[in-house]
């Protein structure tokens, strides 16, 4: 086990490695590619009317204007261990890891995604906890249920999710809970530590939202899988040995539909802290999404470069943890790779 787990740590670090390369390559070298100077890659990073020195300094700073070999080590450097800026003649130090200054605020990037992670963080394993325990549960019960009332509406729900997206139901379920009926209150953050209720209160129609378009997936994932499972032999040995009708369906039959859905897990999970963009927009929430869409709008380059590396580096991480857990749902997982 410990091997294993070893093993797929190793394969991290490659793939954040790999992920690392992949945005350079995107962001510094296909621009060079495609005949831009260092200058007019410089403009990108200075904002709008940029004068002649902003983008000299510019192009000296990110090392615009040197051979793709170095302006790699030291992007990568600048991530890993730091760097400095030279601005108006000072030199202004960036911790590591470093993704640049937002020209807009002239604010570091990661010290400012880290500021606004609670908000998509309590987002996320709010969302994640009701897009998972609804989506299993109403997929284990229309399987049981296989052609009953039950199953039809819950599949017409879960097919209403899949295909409406967050920023129609998100502002339908505004325009109705809360401004018609006020049966929520407006949604807000407040952090956890100074009023757990209002924080919970606040974060429920959002939770709710994000929980609506992916707990339909997670519905008839599960409903497939407990179809095929329910038909195995072992399902009508496990009647014929006595076993109550519960302990078949939770212990033989739900388990191994619990490999796709942590799949999928892990890869949804990932996403949404790398940010909501569409829930946190639609709720004005101070997210990472938002702060993405913020420097998308303000062509805010450093923004989205930080945005995109940390939402890779979720993905990445709660891939991993995928794999760790694949070794104790199924055992057969790590004997196949020993």
């Amino acid at each position: 086990m410990l091997s294993y787990i070893l093993r797929r740590l190793g394969a991290g670090v490659v793939l954040l490695a790999v992920v690392t390369l992949v945005t350079f390559l995107i962001f510094f070298v296909i621009p060079r590619l495609a005949g831009q100077s260092p200058r007019q890659m410089a403009a990108m990073y200075v904002g709008k009317a940029p004068t002649t020195e902003a983008l000299d300094n510019t192009v000296n700073r990110l090392n615009l204007d040197q051979p793709v070999i170095l302006q790699f080590w030291e992007f990568v450097k600048g991530i890993v261990l730091g760097t400095e800026y030279e601005f108006g003649g000072q030199t202004v130090e960036c911790a590591a890891p470093c993704f640049g200054y937002s020209f807009q605020t002239y604010q570091a990037v990661f010290p400012e995604i880290i500021s606004r992670l609670p908000v998509t963080g309590s987002m996320a394993i709010g969302a994640a906890v009701f897009w998972l325990v609804g989506g299993v549960a109403v997929g284990v019960i229309s399987a049981v249920k296989k052609g009953s009332l039950f199953d039809r509406l819950a599949m017409g729900a879960a097919l209403a999710g899949v295909s409406l997206p967050v920023f129609f139901t998100g502002l339908l379920a505004l325009a109705l809970l809360v401004h018609a009926w006020e049966i929520l209150p407006i949604p807000g953050y407040t952090p956890f530590t100074e009023n757990p209720a209002q924080w919970a209160v606040g974060m429920l129609l959002p939770w709710l939202t994000l929980a609506f378009l992916h707990a339909a997936q997670y519905a008839r994932q599960t409903r497939g899988g407990m179809l095929e499972t329910l038909g195995e032999d072992y399902i009508r040995t496990a009647r014929a040995k006595g076993l109550t009708e519960g302990r078949v369906i939770l212990k033989h039959g739900l388990r191994p539909t619990l490999t796709p859905i942590v799949t999928i897990f892990g890869l949804d999970i990932g996403m949404v802290l790398g940010g909501a963009v569409l829930t946190e927009t639609v709720y004005s929430l101070n997210g990472v999404g938002r702060y993405a869409v913020e420097g998308i709008t303000s062509n805010d380059l450093p923004v989205i470069l930080g945005v995109t590396l940390f939402g890779a580096f979720f993905i990445v991480v709660c891939n991993l943890i995928v794999d760790v857990l694949y070794a104790w749902i199924d055992p057969r997982v790590r004997v196949a790779r020993a």
